[in-house]
């Protein structure tokens, strides 16, 4: 019987995923930079293959995140760890659909966002993208 790969592998693997795809690299491209074959980093990307610590820290160099990025909002395993300072848990972040994100029109977006060399211009695009945002789930839940 083929065991399912863990939750936080599936996650990490998303991650990498996405922070390929936002760079406009390709499996091939990312296989070469790291030295392996693309067929590895798939199995990475699906959680298959576990990414080990060191491949972590080569990922977040290669794709210029912080090795944090692979973790940030990884689900909770229930062993240990997942309750807050308090010893209460923490609550679960709402489902997002990573999926949406890999739309053509959201990755030229961001790419173009990213382009952007000026921070104050930047941070005005952005509340001014949050706002509209903001604006349209305040109409939507009206209905």
């Amino acid at each position: 019987m083929a065991e399912h790969p863990h939750p936080v592998d599936v996650y990490v693997g998303g991650r990498i995923r996405l922070c390929r795809t936002l760079k406009g690299l390709s499996q091939q491209k990312l296989a070469n930079a790291l030295g392996l074959t693309f067929q590895q980093v798939q199995k990475y990307e699906r959680g298959a293959n576990r990414v080990g610590a060191s491949r972590v820290f080569e990922l977040s160099e290669i794709l210029d995140v912080p090795p944090s990025f692979f973790f940030d909002g990884a689900p909770a395993t229930g062993k240990g760890g997942s309750a807050s300072p308090t010893g209460l848990a923490e609550s679960e972040p709402a489902p997002f659909d990573s999926e949406r994100l890999f739309r053509r029109e959201i990755l030229e977006f961001v790419r173009a966002y990213d382009k952007i060399s000026d921070p104050a211009v930047r941070k005005r695009l952005f509340e001014l993208v949050k706002a509209i945002g903001a604006q349209f789930e305040a109409e939507v839940s009206k209905d």
